[in-house]
């Protein structure tokens, strides 16, 4: 084609798919993303493509890896982008952009199995002459997983929680609650916000600001009892990249004009924000853990929206970032001049979450993935995480039929607690691997019997 354009004359468009797909030649979708890059560039300069279409398309074709990881980012993006200019059918809105939510949150959380190895002092093969042997020596911090204590307190707490809002909006200006509120989550929304984009300017930006770095230690000590200022002294020390700091400075930003606006579209932007880093970051430590904390809020959630109306009080009167907001038109109402949005609180997408998270945590253990390094893309076989998927899905589904049914706010965790459980139960019986789940465990307890036993050998000595 290099020599033969020069004398002969071929269709310039079919001269550059064929070029740039010879030159790619090899993984067949990876061809055609490389065309797909090339060809979109230059064809929406002489034909017209449709925006949607083509963005859609050049992004999932720069960011080619696993397709429904892809596809489920670009939904996110598109979604939010979307539903601001164009109408879209709330609960089709609602169940794309909570699977997509679901999706990229668990496959993010992959990371923890590599953190939880460094905490168990592995290292990755042909680092410092080990071979991703265990030492204990240099062993990173494990990432914080949740006890069982906690989850049996966790209902209880929440409802502490709830009720003092309830009482708040009960008793006070709610203008104040809102804006007391809003500052609390303006300033934590600023860290999530920070985590989720940094990875990205980083890699828009050359190396520079991912390699420099700025770090400081810093920690203030103080003579509160732990229930109330945790351990001291308090640890603020900085360990940045320039790439976080400009990430930092762009969230406080956005904070500031969704403080100032609470727009609806800035506040979902908080709350996947939550969500995404919600899930990647916590663990539940076992299953039997989970299970627990499901279960206690089912409970919880049936109790304080069909036996009180203290839920739906909260929901309706607290303006913040704990729930992501759906448009059900953009034509605003005549008489309140705002268009009418649905909402699906963070909880309900939060803690389903983690559960599906650590199910997608336990396919990748009996797939025997490594843990070094950390591939979101990786392909194994996901049996629990998609039946669990699938069902947490399907949940969500009921939980909006019942509610536009009989026209009355559900509690969401009724449906997708036993959908869950179900789903992972039954896929465990069907496999003859129940006991493998319920053995299943991310915390440390090996090692703590470990050191227990020990200990008591040396007393005995």
């Amino acid at each position: 084609l290099w020599a033969g354009c020069q004398v002969v004359h071929i269709p310039y468009v079919a001269n550059l798919l064929v070029l740039v797909t010879s030159i790619m030649y090899g993984n067949p979708l990876l061809i055609l993303a490389s065309v797909a890059i090339v060809g979109l560039w230059a064809g929406c300069q002489v034909v017209h493509i449709p925006y949607v279409a083509n963005l859609l398309v050049l992004v999932t074709s720069i960011m080619y890896g696993n397709p429904l990881l892809i596809l489920a980012s670009v939904a996110i993006v598109g979604l939010w982008a979307g539903c601001q200019v164009v109408h879209i059918p709330y609960v089709a809105n609602l169940l794309v952009l909570v699977t997509s939510i679901m999706y990229v949150g668990c496959h993010s959380s992959l990371v923890l199995r590599e953190e939880q190895a460094l905490g168990r002092g592995e290292r990755p093969p042909g680092e410092d002459g080990r071979d991703g042997s265990a030492s204990g020596e240099g062993a990173a911090a494990p990432p914080e997983t949740l006890r069982k204590e906690d989850a049996l307190q966790f209902p209880l707490l929440g409802s502490a929680s709830l009720f003092t809002l309830y009482m708040a909006f009960k008793f006070f200006d709610k203008n104040t609650v809102n804006m007391i509120i809003s500052v609390y989550f303006g300033l934590v929304g600023c860290a999530a916000l920070t985590v989720t984009f940094s990875p990205l300017l980083g890699a828009m930006l050359p190396k520079y600001f991912t390699d420099k770095k700025i770090v400081k230690e810093i920690k203030i000590s103080h003579p509160l009892p732990i229930f109330l200022g945790g351990e001291s002294p308090w640890d603020f020390s900085i360990d940045a990249t320039y790439a976080d700091i400009l990430s930092f400075i762009g969230s406080i930003a956005f904070s500031a004009v969704y403080l100032k606006t609470k727009h609806w579209a800035l506040n979902n932007v908080l709350g996947i924000s939550f969500c995404l880093q919600g899930i990647e970051r916590f663990s539940l430590g076992t299953y039997k853990i989970g299970a627990i904390l499901l279960v206690g809020l089912f409970f919880y959630d049936i109790f304080w929206v069909f036996g009180t109306d203290v839920m739906v009080t909260v929901a309706k009167n607290l303006d913040g970032p704990i729930k992501i907001l759906f448009p059900r038109s953009l034509v605003p109402n005549a008489e309140t001049g705002k268009i009418e949005l649905s909402l699906l609180g963070l909880g309900d997408i939060v803690i389903p979450g983690f559960f599906l998270a650590l199910l997608l945590r336990f396919d990748a253990h009996n797939s025997d993935l490594p843990y070094f390094p950390t591939d979101l893309h990786a392909k194994f076989p996901k049996p629990y995480f998609h039946s669990a998927l699938i069902a947490y899905v399907a949940g969500l589904a009921t939980t909006l039929f019942v509610m536009i049914q009989f026209n009355a706010a559900q509690p969401a965790l009724l449906y997708l607690v036993p959908a869950c459980l179900g789903s992972s139960l039954l896929c465990a019986i069907v496999r003859g691997e129940l006991q493998a789940l319920f053995d299943y465990s991310e915390e440390e307890e090996e090692e703590e019997k470990k050191d227990e036993k020990d200990v008591a050998s040396k007393k005995k000595d």
